[in-house]
């Protein structure tokens, strides 16, 4: 068994693909064209964990319900102060600034996407 992507539904697919791709720094993979969709894969640069864009061309008037099962996708970095400044030139800002989890541990921060899901930053050195 092999793990191949997570999809979620995006009401904006511009804002989206700049989160992932410029904010983020994934890459676009392939977008591929449904009858009621259009998808767009974005991976890092390892392309092991790939994220499902996904944008339903009929949306539900109320918008689409974030439910409380999920928690949030986790991102790595090397340097959790560069991507800060990186965030800061998109003007953008974490929902919960970077901080240890322990002494001596991950340094973690935790940032919403366009769509309010939560992502997480994971600075291992």
């Amino acid at each position: 068994m092999k793990f191949a992507h997570t999809m979620i539904r995006v009401k904006n697919i511009e804002k989206s693909l700049e989160f992932y791709t410029q904010v983020m720094g994934l890459q676009q993979l392939k977008q591929m064209e449904l009858k009621d969709a259009t998808l767009y894969f974005v991976a890092d640069e390892r392309k092991c964990c790939t994220i499902e864009l996904t944008y339903n061309h009929k949306q539900p008037e109320e918008g689409y319900q974030q439910g409380t099962y999920f928690g949030h996708m986790a991102f790595e970095t090397n340097d959790i102060d560069a991507f800060t400044e990186k965030l800061k030139s998109f003007d953008m800002d974490y929902t919960r600034p970077p901080f240890y989890v322990k002494e001596g541990g991950p340094k973690i921060a935790f940032l919403k996407d366009p769509d309010g899901f939560a992502i997480e930053i994971i600075e291992r050195k």
